[in-house]
């Protein structure tokens, strides 16, 4: 049964008339007899199979999961009042498990359930690997796409969204796939998204790795292999979450509390987070994402190639500034590898379709200055009109209030739905009635305008750092062989 033919309704609180019907017949498309399997009983490449639905929507869906023929588990609901739009939700991380996590799809369903809530049929892709790579979950996202439509019928519109590290994704996801003629996607939601593009991104961390070496001198210590920071750490080397947490608080002493710690860790901690610009609450896993995932990029993804470069950065903020940026361990990239970082994660602007973000003013993990970066891609690519950055009172990464997505999904559907753009004043206005169901809160601040990003990130220059990818660039760079991460 092809959807697309059936009359056009926007989501949202405010809209209830849902065709249970069209619910029935598109159940009756799946193969008789799946009810009452297990979730995960389906094999590679199979279609979904009837699976149980977290507890937030049990009462109001039905869940199916399965494996692609890439080997990517998945998860989809389907509202008993399904709207007719459907969600792809591309997670974030990136996760570091050599295989497909077969419980992190409904670990997101559970976490997102909102947009099921909302009337939304929802699709999620734990990826075919862990490890880095936004093309690969691009499209695998993609690929869950297409397997929806093949097993339900093409929905009326499509929204991709995308959360901190998945909103670098799904930015991709519209980069790549919505510019085709009658392209899948109508729209994109990018939630506390790293819309800065790999390139850039991590420069932050890139610093913190440098920085902590410089002060601290035991990551790796005197005694041990000495190795060139970029590559996290060295080929075959194992280090746990708890071997590096313990390396950190022997320095900073950061989970102490200040009267606990030595002046020498006080001040340790005080010169890495004033330079760095990094939360003291997340000083922990950024320094965990420079080492074991720097070390995935580098390895896994990049035959050992440095992506990363911190020459000409001048450090500021310490006690000692001169003595630091004399004494820091400088690198420089490899052209070749910053090519394929770039081309696989950095963002063209060539965006064709709307796409509005949510974004935490204080997001301690990919700072709110990524949506100053995004816009000036999407402007660098003439279709900043199509944009519309929303920004909210809070200070988490991985989750913002329920009635505030719901808001920003309804806002994008209409917006697909009627043409007319929406504001940030008339999100932030629209909020309230999803609370009076929600009681998340509102805490949309629809004045607010982020620096560049240059102001939180110490700013690259000369010919090691790539340039800004632009979508000709890309073109190229996609028509040399071996260009990009593989799958």
């Amino acid at each position: 049964m092809d959807t697309s033919q059936l009359p056009s309704r926007a989501g949202g609180a405010g809209e209830r008339k849902r065709s249970r019907g069209r619910r029935l017949v598109l159940t009756g498309l799946l193969v008789v007899g799946l009810v009452g399997v297990a979730p995960g009983a389906a094999t590679a490449g199979s279609a979904p199979a009837a699976a149980e639905c977290p507890p937030e929507i049990a009462a109001q869906a039905s869940c199916y999961g399965g494996q692609d023929h890439n080997g990517a588990y998945y998860t989809i609901a389907i509202p008993e009042d399904w709207n007719g739009s459907l969600v792809m939700h591309a997670h974030g991380g990136p996760d570091l498990t050599e295989r497909s996590d077969p419980e992190r799809s409904g670990e997101d369903l559970a976490r997102w359930s909102v947009m099921v809530r909302e009337g939304y049929a929802w699709a999620g892709s734990s990826y075919r690997r862990g490890g880095y790579g936004t093309r690969m979950a691009a499209a695998d996202t993609e690929n869950l796409r297409q397997l929806f439509v093949t097993t339900f019928g093409r929905p009326e519109r499509t929204f991709v969204h995308g959360q901190s590290w998945g909103g670098n994704v799904a930015a991709k996801v519209a980069e790549i796939y919505g510019s085709a003629k009658d392209g899948p996607y109508d729209g994109a939601l990018l939630t506390n998204g790293v819309l800065a593009g790999g390139s850039r991104g991590y420069d932050y961390r890139v610093d913190l790795r440098a920085v902590y070496q410089y002060y601290c001198g035991n990551h790796p210590r005197p005694t041990e292999p000495q190795y060139p920071l970029w590559m996290g750490l060295p080929p075959g080397t194992t280090m746990t979450n708890a071997d590096l947490r313990g390396r950190l608080q022997e320095c900073t002493g950061f989970q102490s509390a200040p009267q606990d710690r030595t002046p020498r860790q006080q001040r340790n901690l005080a010169d890495i987070l004033a330079v760095t610009k990094i939360p003291e609450r997340t000083l922990e896993s950024h320094l965990r994402f420079a080492t074991l995932t720097f070390r995935d990029i580098v390895h896994n993804r990049l035959d050992g190639r440095n992506p990363f470069t911190n020459r000409g950065v001048r450090y500021t903020g310490s006690h000692d500034d001169a003595a630091l940026n004399a004494g820091v361990q400088r690198f420089s990239a490899d052209p070749s590898a910053v090519r394929d970082l770039s081309f696989d994660s950095d963002i063209t602007g060539a965006v064709p379709i709307p796409v509005l973000t949510l974004h935490a003013i204080d997001d301690p993990t990919a700072f709110v200055e990524h949506e100053s970066a995004y816009r000036a891609s999407l402007a660098g690519a003439r279709n900043a009109g199509g944009l519309v950055q929303t920004f909210t009172r809070e200070n988490e990464h991985s989750s913002l209030s329920d009635a505030e997505y719901a808001s920003a999904i309804s806002a994008l559907s209409d917006w697909v739905s009627t043409g007319r753009k929406p504001t940030p004043g008339s999100v932030a206005a629209s909020c309230p009635a999803f609370d009076e169901i929600y009681a998340t809160g509102c805490f949309f601040d629809p004045a607010y305008v982020p620096a560049d990003y240059a102001s939180r990130v110490y700013p690259r220059r000369g010919s090691q750092h790539w340039p800004a990818l632009t979508a000709a660039r890309e073109t190229a760079l996609s028509r040399q062989p071996g260009a990009g991460i593989a799958p």
